[in-house]
């Protein structure tokens, strides 16, 4: 029996992933931190054991019904933990949610300014008072019709439909349609209906072009398929849709990104023209509160509205509602986020502004006695912001909660109370807990590759610097708070651009300025819209490449394997065996996308996907195949003693040994292994990387393929999610694709990484209205010097 007042949680037996049998203590009431290189197994401890059983225990609390649906789920590989309260869990994702998710409303400050609006606003002469949904464009009361709240209206031209009016029907002049049988049923069905698809666009009747582009009528006809030799196609009855009515739909309906990216470039969005991007009625528009529309209100930097509330006179009713609202907002400013605004789509915020958000509202959710176990929340933070963050996390902690933190940044680690380290290595390597107390204790533990940097000194710097080969200059550089910028990126080296959060980075580097060289290369016409003045410089690059940390697949059917393009040889390795042959198994038998080789239960996913009431869906192991993706006959055969599930099964460490004979994918596995994923295993789900695993595996994939003269390779922030020994590995990568004459850029906070740069770019010297300027430029020596940037203390910190 646990004693209720054990001031410790207690892990005994933990065998989740990669741990070995774990025991560990870990105290509460603590900010605690663990760490260890990627792939160490600090996660399966903190998230995948901790987190998970306290969710278990919840769970087997509640109703008969989730507890069976729970139970299919699992419960960590774990002996027991005693002492172990509720747990909260803040993980690093990126948001799915709609353009009607925003700041607002996942903080829920929008509640209580709609609130502010609706008791304490200022209303026209005779209107009657709204009440809250009024001012929300997400209700229906306060949503603005023609737009339905979404501020803005996606129309389409025959110019957009239709590119190349020399074309004939036949010959695809309606570039908008759907490929394969849907685009050629379309074709077959306006032929039925009497329409000429052979005679050039041009020259068809304008309103026959009229009715075929926007026709809202919907009419089915008989269609007789043009016979084709050896195949026999019967009548059928074919309805018709028109190409805008087909795009819309699709943009709006389809769960495909691929489609809807591809519907979006037959639309031009525009502001709607009756509310005027406001997203509300007349209505909520008339009232005013402070002089301002509350449309007017969630455009503002979180620092202005902050301001604009403290200024703020009027009654009791105000006064209670602001200082409510108040201390909100300045919780969410306390988190680097204050040049967000309310009105922000949580889409275009990235994986740690999200979680930062999500922690600022659990800050005013008076919670105590709980575990929060967070996930890095110093992803995408400057140096100068991590301060307050850790003002944070130790106000958790005095409120009467355990913060158990996964973190790699040395500055977290060392206000720690507590520090869990766990290695040495990564995946088979790693899975020990090396030390477990006080952050000072680690300095004796030499098997701690954490040790060697959190109390070292400086890391060394390559040198000499590298000359560059040329300059791109981008000019008048105009987007979000960027205002008229001139800029200049060297060729041939590697640039670090830094700034606090939201001063610029992304807008400057992943939008602009690689928008802009991969228009050069593709020898397109940016056109009046660009959001700069000038491009000079950019002849030699041939070729961009943007390393994002999205997601390399959005299922478990997406892996490491599938998408790097090594499971292509694998499957041809295996259909040369004799036993393949002999059973008449080509390739595509060992595929398990393919019906026939794949387990038919789960579709060759190797899960099946479990539905929980109130809850997200999860995943669970397929109950036939049990995870093995395929049937028993495909199992049978085998190669080198392993089926194709085991080699899936393999590390990428281990799979380099057992395929170091076959150079196709030996090389594959090497860029891997080069970029520090060796722990990961070929078959390990999309659904279970992380953003900077994510990005790492699309550097590899760049790493292996064949030079094809300049590159310019843009990263945004690579070091997310990286020990300081894994940015380490990441460093010589990039300084390996410099030295081949190529250029890299990289947003980046980690100063170690900024210290080893070629050159920097440092924008801000705030974020939000605050940034946006180019505050210094030069060797990082000399950026470190320079007056008014809040990156050059810690610069010079960096470079010792």
């Amino acid at each position: 029996m646990e004693s209720p007042h054990d001031p410790y949680v207690r892990v005994r037996g933990a065998r989740e992933n990669n741990l070995r049998d774990v025991d560990v203590d870990v105290p509460r009431d603590v900010l605690a931190v663990f760490t260890g290189v990627s792939g160490s197994g600090k996660s399966s401890l903190a998230f995948g054991t901790i987190y998970a059983e306290a969710q278990r225990r919840y769970f087997e609390s509640v109703a008969p019904y989730a507890r069976r649906l729970i139970h299919q789920v699992g419960a960590p590989h774990v002996g027991e933990i005693t002492g172990l309260p509720p747990a909260v869990s803040l993980q690093q994702r990126r948001s799915a949610g709609s353009s009607r998710s925003s700041v607002g409303t996942v903080t829920t400050i929008s509640n209580l300014l709609r609130m502010l609006w609706s008791r304490a606003g200022t209303y026209p002469e005779g209107a009657e008072r709204l009440d809250s949904d009024s001012f929300s464009p997400n209700t229906a009361v306060g949503a603005c019709p023609a737009c339905h709240g979404l501020g803005r209206v996606h129309r389409t031209t025959e110019e957009l439909l239709v590119p190349d009016p020399s074309l004939t029907i036949r010959e695809g002049a309606i570039a908008a349609w759907p490929g394969a049988w849907q685009g050629k049923n379309l074709r077959d069905v306006l032929d039925a209906l009497g329409y000429d698809v052979d005679r050039p666009w041009r020259e068809l009747d304008p309103a026959d072009r009229e009715w075929i582009l926007f026709t809202e009528e919907t009419p089915t006809v008989t269609v007789e398929p043009v016979r084709e030799a050896g195949r026999v196609q019967r009548p059928y009855q074919g309805t018709y849709q028109s190409a805008r009515r087909y795009v819309l739909k699709t943009f709006a309906d389809s769960k495909s990104d691929a489609l809807r990216a591809k519907a979006a470039r037959f639309l031009a969005s525009e502001p709607c023209p009756v509310c005027h991007g406001t997203r509300l009625k007349p209505e909520a528009l008339a009232v005013t509160f402070a002089g301002r529309t509350i449309a007017e209100t969630v455009r503002l930097p979180l620092t202005a509205l902050a301001a604009m509330l403290r200024e703020a006179g009027g009654g009791n009713t105000a006064r209670v509602l602001v200082e409510d609202l108040l201390p909100r907002v300045e919780t969410v400013i306390g988190l680097g986020l204050g040049y967000l605004s309310l009105d922000r789509a949580t889409p275009t915020l990235s994986a740690g502004e999200l979680q930062r958000l999500r922690l600022a509202s659990q800050l005013r959710s008076g919670l105590f006695g709980v575990v929060y176990v967070l996930d890095e929340p110093s992803a995408g933070l400057h140096p100068a912001d991590t301060e307050a963050l850790l003002d944070v996390l130790h106000g958790l902690k005095q409120a009467g909660n355990s913060v158990f933190v996964v973190e790699h940044h040395l500055t977290v680690m060392r206000h720690a109370d507590w520090l869990v380290d766990i290695g040495p290595g990564a995946g088979e390597h790693g899975g020990e807990v090396l030390h477990s107390g006080p952050v000072g204790g680690l300095q004796e533990v030499t098997a701690s590759v954490t040790r060697d940097y959190l109390f070292g000194g400086p890391r060394p710097r390559p040198a000499p610097p590298r000359e560059p080969t040329g300059w791109v200059r981008l000019r008048g550089v105009r987007k979000h708070n960027i205002e008229g910028v001139d800029v200049r990126v060297p060729l041939g080296v590697l640039t670090a651009v830094t700034g606090v959060s939201g001063s610029g980075k992304s807008t400057l580097v992943p939008d602009v300025l690689a928008g802009a060289l991969d228009a050069r290369a593709r020898g397109e016409d940016p056109g009046p819209e660009a959001p700069y003045t000038a491009l000079e410089g950019a002849e030699g690059v041939q070729r961009v490449v943007r390393v994002d940390q999205r997601p390399i697949g959005r299922t478990p059917r997406s892996n490491l394997a599938t998408y790097t393009g090594l499971f292509d040889t694998v499957r041809k390795v295996f259909a040369a065996t004799d036993e393949a042959k002999a059973r008449g198994y080509g390739a595509g038998r060992f595929s398990f996308n393919n019906s026939g080789g794949r387990c038919e239960t789960c579709q060759g996913e190797g899960f099946v996907s479990v539905e929980l009431l109130f809850l997200p869906s999860t995943y669970a192991p397929c109950p036939d195949c049990h995870g093995a993706r395929y049937n028993p006959d495909t199992l049978a055969v085998r190669y080198r003693g392993r089926n194709i599930a085991d080699v899936l099964g393999l590390t990428v460490e281990s799979a380099a040994d057992f395929f170091a004979d076959v150079p196709a994918v030996a090389r594959s596995l090497r860029t891997l292994l080069d970029v520090g994923l060796g722990y990961l295993r070929l078959g390990q789900p999309a659904t279970e990387l992380s953003g900077g695993e994510a990005q790492r595996i699309k550097l590899a994939t760049e790493l292996q393929r064949v030079h094809r003269g300049h590159t310019a390779y843009i990263l945004d922030e690579p070091t997310t999610g990286l020990h300081p020994a894994d940015v380490d590995v990441l460093l010589r990568q990039l300084n390996r694709l410099v030295d081949a004459g190529d250029t890299v850029v990289v947003v980046e906070h980690d100063m170690a990484v900024v210290a080893s740069a070629d050159w920097v770019v440092d924008l801000g010297p705030g974020g939000g209205d605050r940034g946006g300027h180019l505050v210094a430029e030069g060797r990082p020596e000399d950026v470190a010097k320079a007056e008014g940037s809040r990156t050059a203390a810690y610069l010079r910190a960096a470079l010792g």
